[in-house]
């Protein structure tokens, strides 16, 4: 059992997402960063689709209430244990009564907090994340508030845990290659041409040009851009049609809008690009008022950095696990 000490308004549970409803108007909600999920469940020996703390708004706190293994991942750092700094992306253990604290990171937008057996919460369509806008999933369809108190699953894999910890190497590192760093502060993030990119001609041009900036009307359904807006060559009238997360739509007023994790389920604006699934978690990571450009994209490039992030999982899980193995051998 965990307990939150201190909780900002849009604390929830997530995991990897609720996946095969939106045809009944279900979004698949799911982290923002999706890849810290992953490695943050690997680290303490969970399943990668475990349930977890999103962290967006700091400081947050919570007491453990037994020993248990957690890692921290996502943002940049600012863990505390009992007053104590800790490494983001490394696993620990905690002993009952210590408290957790994450202050505000320096440059990113979301921690993760991965618990040994995960969080134990009802499962509903397949998922643990909360849907805010639903009301449902999660810690009983609302953001995590002081006082609540929250089942942990069985932490298989704590006896395997060095006392120093076990960290990996973040993924913005360890994937510098095929992750381009924001030059002047502005963000690159690789997009696709969609199908009504040809409406906007030379504004079209211009979107791929100009540098956006994630305005403060941006939550986990969408990011909304601000910039010199872009219009179509006639006003166009379309019927109501599905989208996903990543969808780039451009509303009456030309500032374009990103869906997020709690994506619309259909929505009838004009797409004019989409942004490839593997850059989503980074465009997660950016903060109100970030800069960002798009990329023009393509096909095979999109596949060239899954199959990067999918080698570097790949990799992570097997040393997590040969080193685990070593250290209880050796014990």
């Amino acid at each position: 059992m965990i307990e939150i000490l201190e909780s900002g308004p849009f604390n929830t549970v997530q995991d990897l997402g609720r996946p095969g409803y939106r045809d009944i108007g279900v979004s698949a909600s799911g982290a923002m960063d999706p890849l810290a999920v992953r490695i943050g469940n690997i680290l303490v020996g969970n399943d990668e689709n475990a349930a977890v703390v999103e962290v967006q708004t700091f400081p947050f706190r919570l007491r453990f209430e037994r020993r248990i293994a957690f890692a921290i991942t996502g943002a940049d750092g600012n863990p505390h244990l009992d007053g104590s700094e800790r490494l983001a992306w490394c696993a620990y253990v905690a002993e009952p009564g210590q408290v957790l604290e994450l202050k505000q990171p320096p440059r990113l937008a979301r921690s993760y907090v991965a618990l040994g057996g995960g969080l134990d919460i009802p499962v509903v369509m397949g998922s643990r994340s909360t849907s805010l806008r639903g009301g449902f999933g999660g810690n009983a369809g609302r953001p995590l508030a002081k006082g609540d108190r929250i089942a942990i699953g069985e932490d298989a894999e704590i006896a395997m845990l060095p006392a120093t910890g076990l960290a990996v190497v973040e993924p913005a590192t360890a994937l510098s290659d095929v992750f381009p760093a924001p030059v002047d502060g502005v963000l690159p993030i690789r997009a696709l041409p969609a199908g009504e990119h040809e409406l906007f001609t030379k504004d079209g041009e211009a979107f791929w040009s100009q540098t956006w900036r994630i305005s403060s009307r941006s939550d986990r359904t969408g990011y909304r851009l601000s910039g010199e807006p872009i219009k179509p060559v006639a006003s166009i009238e379309m019927r109501s049609h599905g989208v996903v997360p990543g969808v780039i739509q451009v509303p009456p007023g030309g500032e374009p809008i990103v869906q997020m994790s709690d994506a619309n389920t259909a929505g009838g604006y004009p797409k004019i690009a989409g942004v490839i699934e593997s850059d989503l978690w980074r465009l997660g990571q950016a903060r109100i008022g970030a800069r960002l450009s798009f990329v023009r994209s393509t096909h095979a490039e999109a596949r060239a950095v899954e199959q990067a992030v999918a080698r570097y999982v790949d990799d992570v899980r097997r040393t997590s696990r040969m080193v685990k193995r070593a250290l209880k051998a050796m014990a």
